[in-house]
């Protein structure tokens, strides 16, 4: 992907902003929504480094509808171009066979078309975010569907506001295989309980494949979850930006540029 491109993906907590500059990632940060106020500086900063560059643009994703808006506005005051929006201006890169392709995250997809351009084979993709995905592709790289599950906060916080003891408590990865206070218990069953299902999905993925596949995994959370995991191939953080690059890159191809 020989692209000078800024790209952005829009999730329900963060905006992530990074620019590929002859087809190589750099400069990428992220921004939490309740931080909007940063914007405009990153997305300045990472525009100065491609917009006198060949056929700069601007290509995005986004599983927030209420963020796409104000961020177009901060794109358009920041630079002289408009988003190009994966699943609007730009098609997706793979087929998607679920039962509602336009209902379909567009962030799952990106992700596994992303892996799958890499791997050349059916795989596995799991995010771990606001929610934890685990999605998988087969061998031609046709998007069959997957998982989706509350993400680790959500855990936490469901079992603090549902029950009438059991605190508020921030995350941190186990120690030990038991858990000795309730913080840590509380630690232990989210950590374990997201380890057991993406293992126990992966598991019944290898049966309907009929072979195992690779698994990446992405995400915020991605290290605290997997981080040396033998069952995670390997640990991608800015897939989604991949999977949103491949996309455009590919959407040139297809019109000639």
């Amino acid at each position: 992907m020989d692209i000078n491109l800024m790209v952005l993906n829009v999730g329900n907590t963060r905006l992530s902003c990074g620019v590929f500059i002859a087809g190589e990632l750099n400069n990428v940060v992220r921004i939490p929504h309740s931080q909007r106020d940063k914007w405009p500086g990153a997305i300045n900063d990472a525009w100065k480094l491609i917009k006198d560059l060949e056929s700069a643009s601007i290509a995005a994703a986004s599983v927030n509808p209420g963020v796409a808006e104000p961020l177009e506005l901060v794109v358009s005051q920041a630079t002289d171009r408009k988003i190009a929006w994966v699943g609007r201006e730009i098609d997706l890169p793979i087929n998607v066979m679920t039962e509602k392709p336009a209902e379909t995250g567009v962030d799952r997809v990106l992700n596994l078309a992303a892996a799958y351009e890499q791997l050349e084979k059916a795989c596995v993709v799991v995010d771990a975010g606001t929610a934890i995905t685990v999605d998988v592709c087969n061998d031609n790289g046709d998007f069959l569907g997957g998982a989706i599950a509350p993400g680790i906060e959500m855990m936490l916080d469901a079992m603090h506001e549902k029950t009438a003891r059991l605190p508020k408590v921030k995350f941190e990865s186990p120690l030990g295989v038991v858990g000795t206070s309730t913080a840590a218990a509380m630690c232990q069953g989210v950590y374990h309980g997201i380890r057991g299902m993406v293992k126990e999905l992966v598991e019944n993925y290898a049966t309907e494949l009929g072979r195992w596949p690779e698994v990446i995994a992405t995400g915020g959370d991605a290290r605290a979850l997997f981080d040396g995991w033998e069952l995670i191939h390997a640990i991608s953080p800015d897939l989604t930006l991949y999977g949103i690059a491949l996309a455009y890159a590919e959407n040139e191809r297809l019109r000639g540029n």
